[in-house]
């Protein structure tokens, strides 16, 4: 069969996508910037890769019109202000082009919409599964709460409450009830609902037999990774200083915890479990969810991330316009070093940032993303998602990779912390000699006196780092 795969690049999409290609599917993946795609050569006859932007109705016409079925996972609460208006309009464009082909089927994955009042993230959830419903193809919506999986944004807001804070002052909203799945039954629901006649044309919950509440899922994390912690929650904070809260404590955007915080105040429970039966799947509890997710994490195997995703940093457009790194009206710190092991010092390169740090004055590193983090960046907590492998689009800290080749040896990052103008560090190896390059573009004079302010600090972080990577 021949599906399409929206959101191929999401923390969804990428794991889905090996799943369909095991049943022999092929693949149509739709993405905005190819350069942000990266699959294995062995499933290159089976994926076809598109650009296209769901609020462009043009670019949706590169959708073939011969496919059996179709995956919309495509969500953007963390994006613009207005993603509820976005998200509207990206279904009726979709819709729209759907019609016009050969799908039977259009699987969505929502969220769980039960509660009388909804935030505005569920209420956007719910208004395009409506939109789905009024296209000419079947759809089947799955409606899930909090995703249990390692890298998906709520365990990982999770871990970084668990892991950073013995004793929590918390909000109230920790005591709203939730059911909560794990990502491997959210995969084989999306894999066993696709051309089943039995889900067209319904919308069904989804979601494992433990119903907590956020303060019960935080403490039974405490007791997966064998740490004490007491939490207690307090009536009088309001839902902007639990956005700030969970934006300073975590790695998550304040504009993500915002939307978060909204939809915690609301209880996301199963009431129509009856695609458990259809589809013969018997979903496993919060506590096996969690065990599973932290071995992917300790055997650093972790799938995908919603920390790669752009709407966790700053960075906006495609890739390809930031390789080539500017010269012209730049201030540039170039050093470089004759290379002593070039395999050694590329495995460094290819494991900078996140627990392995960057191997010189790591506590300056530390400083600029916690100041990062005041002024309303991404800071330095997303880390990395692999330890040591990176791919064009990956988080790294406070950068985003646009460009890696292990084997020509070249690694180009692109600032997304809050500067007065844009950033780039480049390392190259050419003939034995490692060049390594940090690259600021100045946005005029407030520009021009962050440089002259942080240049002396450049002379021993940059120097010490390029010296431990040849080493």
């Amino acid at each position: 069969m021949k599906i399409l795969l929206t959101g191929a690049t999401g923390y969804i999409g990428k794991r889905l996508l090996p799943l369909l290609l095991d049943h022999g599917h092929e693949v149509i993946c739709c993405v905005r910037d190819k350069s942000r795609f990266y699959f294995s050569d062995e499933f290159k006859n089976n994926i076809t890769i598109i650009e296209v932007d769901f609020l462009d109705p043009q670019s949706l016409e590169n959708i073939p019109n011969d496919i059996d079925a179709a995956y919309y996972l495509i969500h953007s609460m963390s994006g613009a202000s207005n993603y509820d208006e976005l998200e509207s309009i990206s279904a009726n464009y979709f819709i729209e082009k759907i019609n016009k082909t050969n799908a039977k089927q259009v699987i969505y994955l929502s969220g769980i919409v039960n509660d009388k009042s909804l935030s505005k993230h569920l209420s956007s959830r719910k208004a395009v599964e409506e939109i789905l419903k009024t296209g000419a193809v079947a759809s089947t919506t799955l409606r899930a709460g909090i995703i249990v999986g390692s890298g998906s944004a709520s365990f990982e807001i999770i871990r970084d409450l668990v892991d950073k804070l013995p004793v929590m002052i918390t909000p109230k909203w920790l005591n709203t009830k939730c059911q909560p799945i794990a990502i491997s039954d959210v995969l084989e629901f999306l894999i066993k609902s696709l051309l089943n006649p039995l889900t067209y044309n319904q919308s069904f919950d989804i979601g494992g037999p433990d119903i907590l509440s956020y303060k019960e899922m935080l403490l039974e994390f405490a007791k997966a990774k064998r740490l004490k912690r007491y939490i207690y929650t307090i009536p009088v904070m309001t839902p902007k200083l639990s956005s700030y809260w969970l934006y300073f404590v975590t790695s998550t955007s304040f504009k993500l915890a915002s939307a978060l915080v909204s939809s915690m105040k609301v209880e996301v429970i199963c009431r129509d479990t009856r695609i458990n039966n259809i589809l013969e799947i018997t979903p496993i509890g919060y506590q096996q969810a969690l065990d599973r997710a932290l071995i992917k994490i300790n055997d650093d195997a972790v799938i995908s991330s919603w920390k790669d995703s752009l709407v966790s940093g700053q960075f906006k457009g495609n890739l390809a316009n930031y390789i080539k790194v500017p010269k012209k009206d730049c201030f540039i710190d170039r050093r470089k070093r004759q290379i002593i092991d070039s395999d050694f010092t590329i495995e460094k390169i290819w494991s900078i940032g996140g627990e392995t740090g960057w191997y010189y004055a790591d506590w300056l590193w530390d400083l600029r993303g916690f100041i990062d983090k005041i002024f309303g960046g991404v800071g330095a907590r997303r880390g990395r998602t692999h330890k040591y492998y990176i791919h064009a689009g990956d988080a790294l800290d406070f950068w985003r990779v646009i460009y890696a080749d292990k084997k020509e040896g070249k690694l180009i990052l692109y600032a997304e912390m809050k500067l007065p103008g844009e950033a780039w560090l480049e390392f190259k190896i050419i003939n034995n000699t490692l060049y390594q390059a940090a690259t600021f573009k100045p946005n005029g004079i407030s520009g021009k006196l962050y440089w002259y302010s942080v240049l002396p600090f450049h002379g021993f972080i940059f120097n010490g780092m390029i010296n431990k990577l040849i080493r």
